[in-house]
C-alpha cells in the first residue's frame, strides 16, 4: 500500500531480522549500508578524475531516483544528521532530488520508492531519527517471529529434525527473554540457523549453540554463562 500512495516507508526491527523480503519484488533494489561517514556524496554522486578531465559518477541514491528503484537505506540512524537531511525533498510531495555539485534537480521516477530501516534497540540521543526526518515516513514495525513459525523458518533454511529446530525456537526465545540481564539484543533466527547448520553437519548441539549463538551475543563472561546454562537446560 505505502508502495502504490507512493509514501516513504521507515521498518523498524530486531537487528536479527533479515531484510530479504524487499527482494521478493519485481522493482530493481539499491541497498545502501548506512555508517558514520556517509557523505551526501555517497549517496547522490561525485566528480572524479578521468585523464585530463572530471566525469560525474551517480551515487545510488540518484541511479535509484533515475530509473524507478527502491532505494533501502539500512540502520539509518547511523549516518550522519546532515547526510540525512539529502533525502528529505525525496520523501515529502515534492519527490525531487536536488544536486547541488550539478546545479540540478532530478525528479523521481514513477516507480521510485524510498525505504529506511533501523533497530530501536540501538538508538540513543545521538542515533536517532530527527522529527523532520521521521514525519516524513509511514512506519511498520516487525518483531520477532512466533516459536512456531521460527521452529519452520529454521528447519527449512537448515534442513535439521522438526525437533531439533523446535528445541532451537525455545532457546531463541528464553535467549530474547534476557535482554534485561545484560545482554544488549536477543538470538536472531539467523544465528539460530547457524546453529541448526552445525548440528546437520555433525557438530554438538551444546557446541553448536555456544559458537554459533552465545559467542556472537555477547564477550562478557557472567552472560556467556547464563547464555550456557540456558542451552544446557534445553540440549541435555
Amino acid at each position: 500500500m505505502a508502495y502504490r500512495l507512493r509514501r516513504p516507508l521507515t521498518v523498524i526491527r530486531p537487528s536479527s531480522k533479515t531484510n530479504t523480503a524487499l527482494g521478493d519484488q519485481p522493482l530493481p533494489l539499491v541497498t545502501v549500508a548506512c555508517h558514520e561517514d556517509l557523505t551526501a556524496s555517497d549517496l547522490v554522486g561525485r566528480y572524479l578524475l578521468e585523464g585530463d578531465s572530471t566525469k560525474w559518477i551517480d551515487g545510488p541514491l540518484s541511479r535509484a531516483v533515475k530509473v524507478g528503484a527502491i532505494c533501502y537505506l539500512d540502520e539509518i540512524v547511523e549516518a550522519r544528521k546532515d547526510t540525512t537531511v539529502i533525502i528529505h525533498p525525496l520523501a515529502d510531495h515534492r519527490r525531487i532530488l536536488p544536486v547541488e555539485k550539478r546545479g540540478e534537480v532530478i525528479k523521481a521516477h514513477e516507480g521510485f520508492h524510498l525505504v529506511l530501516s533501523y533497530n530501536p534497540g540501538y538508538q540513543s540521543a545521538l542515533k536517532d531519527l530527527k522529527q523532520s526526518t521521521r514525519q516524513r515516513f509511514i512506519a511498520i514495525e516487525f518483531g520477532y517471529l512466533p516459536r512456531e513459525l521460527e521452529k519452520k523458518v529454521v528447519q527449512h533454511e537448515s534442513g535439521i529434525s522438526e525437533e531439533i529446530a523446535s528445541d532451537l525456537a525455545v532457546l531463541g526465545e528464553k535467549m530474547r527473554n534476557l535482554k534485561e540481564y545484560g545482554l544488549q539484543e536477543g538470538a536472531s533466527t539467523r544465528l539460530l540457523i547457524y546453529a541448526a547448520q552445525l548440528i546437520e553437519n555433525g557438530i554438538a548441539p551444546r557446541r553448536a549453540c555456544q559458537v554459533a549463538v552465545v559467542w556472537a551475543l555477547t564477550d562478557d563472561a557472567e552472560v556467556q554463562q547464563s547464555l550456557e546454562e540456558t542451552v544446557s537446560a534445553i540440549f541435555k
